[in-house]
């Protein structure tokens, strides 16, 4: 029995040490968590710090440190969208039924309107916004969702309903935005009259039955208090304390009160009506008018074409008294123009003459000058020729002298390459027909040797050279 016993606590060891370490490992990883803060994009988180009571604001993802066990993470949206009137929204707690709107002429009627809303990066204004409202909830609910609702009403009152659902809605986007980012209007109820655009009577005698006419009608709105300078004044902005900035605001198709929307209709039809009644107004007199100028655009040409007949005839005896008028002033001209051809002609001739006068006379002048020149250059060639023969005569020798120098040489020139080869043979005779002497024959072949040997000694002199 004993051993069964001590068995059995050797076998409860293991499975306590176990479920120790299991127990270890939850306390480690629950302190871990608990010591770690991931934030996210799209979201500021708010850090409470229990024991200390300071708040830490995140608002970029990342890791943080924060106390284990004794701090509280409180999660807001950065931008937060508010519907009225639509399901689709960001949470169920920001899709909410239409705005119901009373205006100045006690017409209501239902606006879909969203907003759009981005918290403030400040962490100043995010811890106020924090120690005043606690959480996101209670953020849209309390601030969000009323300030929204309060603006959209209270910019309703400064419009009548004929206003708003004819033509007025775009204006009233404009101010309810200013108003919501810059603080509501201080306003005062007055009687004001209204001024609005509407079709002149249906009448026969009326030119101007189809044409818009303003009519002013004395209604009670809700008017802004202007200050000195003409600005409206205005009360705090709730959303301005923390930082709040309305980004966009939508407005749907808004939807009038049964009255209301009957009165739009009745007006709708009673207009179309009345455009019905002034049409076939217009068009009766139109007809009307259309015969009368049938009956003077009759009456006009038959007195436009006995005009033009009567111009025609005009313009024909113009054109023969034109064209007879013409062949006189022709004739005229003929005359002129020839008179002026002969006057131009004789004009011509005369030119003609006194230039052939003045040629001749500059010939006779130039001949005369140029007979004058050849004379004075024939003295002077004269007068030169002779003073070079005094010059010569009164130096002869030396010409003589000069001119035998300029002889021999044109001679040495001339002749210093000529050559003279004597004759090998003699051949003799006498004039008088008498046989040639020994003597002369010997004489002859005499000298034919000595020139012969002159010769010899001349070229050996040359080869010694």
């Amino acid at each position: 029995m004993e051993s069964k016993t001590i068995e059995h606590v050797q076998t409860k060891k293991p499975i306590a040490k176990l479920i120790g370490g299991v127990l270890t490992l939850a306390v480690i990883a629950g302190l871990a968590n608990s010591s770690i803060l991931m934030t996210d994009a799209g979201y500021t988180y708010v850090h409470q710090n229990n024991l200390t009571g300071d708040l830490d604001v995140f608002t970029t993802p990342g890791i943080h440190f924060r106390t284990p066990f004794l701090s509280k993470i409180t999660m807001y949206d950065q931008v937060i969208t508010v519907s009225y009137g639509s399901t689709v929204g960001e949470n169920s707690q920001q899709s909410l039924p239409l705005i119901r709107a009373s205006f100045a002429d006690t017409y209501v009627g239902n606006i879909p309107v969203t907003f759009r809303f981005k918290l403030s990066q400040d962490p100043e204004a995010i811890k106020k916004m924090h120690r005043e409202f606690r959480n996101n909830t209670n953020l849209i609910d309390a601030l969000l969702v009323k300030n929204a609702r309060n603006v959209t009403v209270i910019t309703a009152t400064q419009y009548t309903g004929e206003e708003f659902f004819q033509g007025g809605l775009n204006q009233f986007k404009t101010q309810l935005d200013d108003q919501l980012r810059n603080g509501i209007y201080m306003t005062e109820r007055r009687k004001v009259e209204v001024e609005q655009t509407d079709l002149a009577p249906v009448s026969f005698n009326q030119s101007d039955a189809n044409q818009l006419q303003r009519k002013k009608q004395l209604v009670w709105k809700t008017i802004p208090v202007l200050d000195e300078k003409g600005i409206p004044r205005r009360q705090e902005n709730p959303l301005q304390r923390y930082g709040i900035a309305v980004t966009q605001i939508t407005i749907g198709d808004p939807k009038p009160e049964e009255q209301l929307e009957k009165l739009l209709a009745d007006k709708k039809r009673l207009v179309a009506e009345r455009i019905r009644a002034i049409q076939e107004q217009e068009t009766s007199k139109a007809l009307s008018e259309t015969e009368q100028l049938k009956k003077e655009i009759q009456r006009t040409r038959a007195v436009q074409d006995a005009q033009r007949n009567k111009e025609l005839v005009m313009i024909a005896q113009q054109k023969e008294l034109e064209i007879a008028k013409g062949a006189a002033d022709r004739k005229i001209l003929d005359v002129q123009k020839k008179k002026q051809l002969a006057e131009v002609e004789k004009q011509k001739e005369l030119a003609i003459a006194q230039a052939n006068l003045e040629i001749q006379k500059a010939n006779a002048l130039a001949a005369e000058y140029e007979a004058k020149a050849i004379l004075a250059k024939g003295r002077a060639e004269a007068e030169v020729l002779q003073a070079k023969y005094d010059a010569l005569g009164a130096n002869k020798d030396v010409y003589l002298a000069e001119m035998n120098r300029d002889v021999s040489t044109a001679l040495y020139q001339n002749l210093r390459n000529y050559k003279i080869e004597m004759p090998k043979n003699y051949f003799g005779g006498s004039d008088s027909g008498k046989m040639t002497t020994n003597l002369d024959i010997i004489t002859g072949l005499g000298a034919l040797g000595i020139l012969d040997k002159s010769e010899q000694y001349t070229e050996r002199e040359k080869a010694k050279k």
